[in-house]
């Protein structure tokens, strides 16, 4: 296991997209569902795919132990780009799993390497075009309306992708577990019977917005120290 993945193992999307917004940093997620159960963490190796596997062999050649291979196929519904072979050379260069901005096929076969893999879904038919490749089809890749390179980390899990700057991840890691730490108190709290609205004082906030209608709860949580929104 990665530094990164081990960091990662005890945290969730959810907390580092909320350490994203507490760090003014953009929040670039993503819903992408894993194909084979597991979580993933790397630095994003990205790939234009314009129809055929040359451009992930291509990539492989330049990748790190614990790279994530970010497949940009322009959410194309009509063909899938990645199958069993693929995956399965990507796992024999070191890498420690696929997004896929597309489709994939082979599904039980890729379940049997077990090596993540997050899709929009899966299509028996391959690609059935092959068009130019750009100049810079190694150096970014597209996903939803996020640009990403090798300067990101990409972390995956059930709820989906979140792509973060590389030179941020510690930082970010740091919040996301001290927001972990504040909401696991705050469900043991409640399981003992302090309700969510009195941890958080919220016949104060309510009464505190009649007096100040520009008050916004986030701020007031800041105040008391919650952690439920950022």
């Amino acid at each position: 296991m990665g530094p990164l993945l081990k960091r990662f193992e005890n945290l969730t999307t959810p907390h580092v997209a909320d350490a994203c917004l507490r760090a003014g940093i953009e929040v670039r997620t993503v819903s992408l569902q894993p194909v084979t159960p597991g979580r993933l963490a790397g630095r994003v190796l990205p790939a234009q795919h314009v129809g055929s596997v040359d451009v992930f062999l291509e990539a492989f050649g330049s990748a790190e132990p614990g790279d994530v291979l970010v497949v940009d196929n322009g959410a194309r519904r009509d063909e899938a780009c990645v199958g069993d072979l693929v995956v399965l050379e990507a796992q024999a260069a070191g890498i420690s799993g696929l997004v896929v901005w597309g489709l994939h096929r082979d599904t039980v076969d890729i379940r049997a390497i077990g090596l993540p893999v997050y899709s929009l879904g899966a299509m028996p038919t391959g690609p059935l075009r092959l068009d130019p490749l750009p100049d810079d089809a190694l150096q970014l890749a597209k996903v939803a309306e996020w640009t990403v390179t090798s300067d990101d980390v990409v972390l995956g899990d059930e709820d989906g992708i979140i792509f973060v700057p590389a030179d941020r991840v510690d930082e970010l890691f740091d919040l996301a577990e001290a927001i972990q730490a504040t909401e696991r108190q705050q469900a043991d709290l409640i399981r003992s019977g302090t309700s969510l609205r009195e941890q958080v004082r919220f016949d104060a906030y309510l009464a505190a917005r009649k007096q100040r209608p520009s008050l916004t709860f986030r701020e007031h949580l800041r105040g008391v120290g919650g952690a439920i929104e950022e």
